[in-house]
């Protein structure tokens, strides 16, 4: 497991908020690491897959479908790109 410091954490989580506002429009102070599926409207099957190129595009990263069936929490796609950022530095 990848460990971060709250610096990282923070960038990480502000990059986070800010695909989520691309693809809801959502306030992205609105998002924290607790945010889940049921929190935001537009987190639809479909809205995920919007939400999931946003992060692609916003971390330079690669999402394959078993990232993409567990991420349904904000904590959990921290949990999947923190790897792929680590792999990618």
């Amino acid at each position: 497991m990848v460990q971060m410091n709250a610096t990282d954490q923070s960038q990480l989580l502000s990059k986070i908020q800010e695909a989520f506002k691309a693809a809801f429009d959502v306030d992205p102070q609105s998002v924290s690491m607790e945010t889940t599926a049921s929190d935001i409207p537009l987190w639809d099957s479909v809205g995920h897959l919007s939400l999931a190129s946003s992060l692609e595009e916003a971390f330079g990263i690669t999402l394959d479908v078993d990232d993409l069936m567990e991420m349904e929490s904000v904590r959990e796609i921290v949990r999947v790109v923190t790897p792929k950022l680590a792999a990618k530095a």
